[in-house]
């Protein structure tokens, strides 16, 4: 099984540090973006971006080698990885010789391809890009591995999303659970291209209720949303349960159908837990990725 309820969430765990594929659990997109009201093609492109701050293995000689990774897992995966076998997988590779970091790259790539690809030909919000009649079967892309070594962990910037500040304003905050009816589009004003951000995004792991800290920005053109009611919406997620990658695509959603803009990226920063950022990116449109650097509370 690879429901939330099957992982090895909130279950007591054995610490392997011997290198296990296997510990990695995948777990489905499509049941909530069917609840979305997402089917076949998916109205926006993006990743979720990762980044792993506890990784470690042993060169041939068994001495301890440390680097900082990043991972990019495109939204199109009809999988995401459970964070807690993810951080269970890494720790496999405490105790475990490789000939050089590029063996342990080659590695992650592998194993997290084939874990977000799992299944593939089964997830029906896929249909977009599974082969045309007669063109063969195709090999699922890899994911984005980076590892960064201890010679340029100073180089690492802190970074703090750009944009206008929803925090600014004095809002009162009644919903606690996602409330889209809140959003609106502000009546009779000039279409606009306008960035925002807050910090004040927080959900809870759907299976064991630990919170989940979150910066959000919202890039949008088209009529100018309601600010004021954009932050009590963003606010109202404070005791959903839900994955940080489900979380983005709900407001995505919501902003996306209620608002109606003609373009539209949500991207969202959460803070680190069991050494493991999770950074999710959403966008209507083709562009490059945001740069994965973190922020002063990851």
């Amino acid at each position: 099984m690879t429901t939330p309820q099957h992982s090895p969430l909130g279950q007591a765990t054995v610490y392997l540090d011997q290198y296990d594929a296997a510990l990695l659990f995948p777990i489905a997109r499509a049941a909530k973006r069917v609840e979305l009201g997402i089917q076949g093609a998916l109205p926006f492109l993006g990743a979720d971006m990762w980044s792993a701050f506890e990784l470690s293995w042993l060169n041939l000689r068994g001495k301890p080698q440390v680097a900082l990774a990043r991972f990019t897992v495109p939204c199109e995966s009809p999988n995401i990885i459970e964070s807690k076998s993810f951080k269970l997988y890494l720790n496999s590779f405490n105790n475990t010789r490789f000939v050089d970091a590029d063996a342990v790259k080659a590695r992650l790539r592998a194993d997290l391809s084939e874990a977000v690809w799992r299944d593939l030909q089964k997830d029906v919000v896929l249909s977009a890009v599974a082969p045309a009649p007669g063109a063969g079967a195709k090999a699922p892309p890899s994911i984005g591995v980076t590892l960064l070594l201890p010679e340029l962990f100073d180089r690492e910037p802190i970074y703090e999303l750009d944009g206008l500040s929803l925090d600014r304003l004095d809002i009162e905050c009644s919903h606690t659970t996602p409330a889209p009816e809140l959003l609106r589009v502000v009546p009779g004003e000039a279409p606009v291209s306008e960035v925002l951000v807050s910090n004040l995004l927080k959900s809870n792991c759907p299976v064991t209720g630990q919170p989940d800290w979150a910066s959000v920005q919202i890039s949008y053109s088209g009529a100018p949303i309601d600010q004021e009611r954009l932050l009590q919406y963003l606010v109202s997620f404070r005791n959903h349960n839900e994955f940080h990658e489900q979380c983005v695509e709900r407001i995505f959603m919501d902003l996306w159908t209620r608002c109606k803009p003609t373009r539209l990226a949500v991207y969202a920063r959460y803070t680190r837990r069991g050494g493991l950022d999770i950074n999710p990116f959403r966008t209507s449109y083709a562009q490059a990725l945001p740069a994965n650097t973190r922020m002063a509370r990851q």
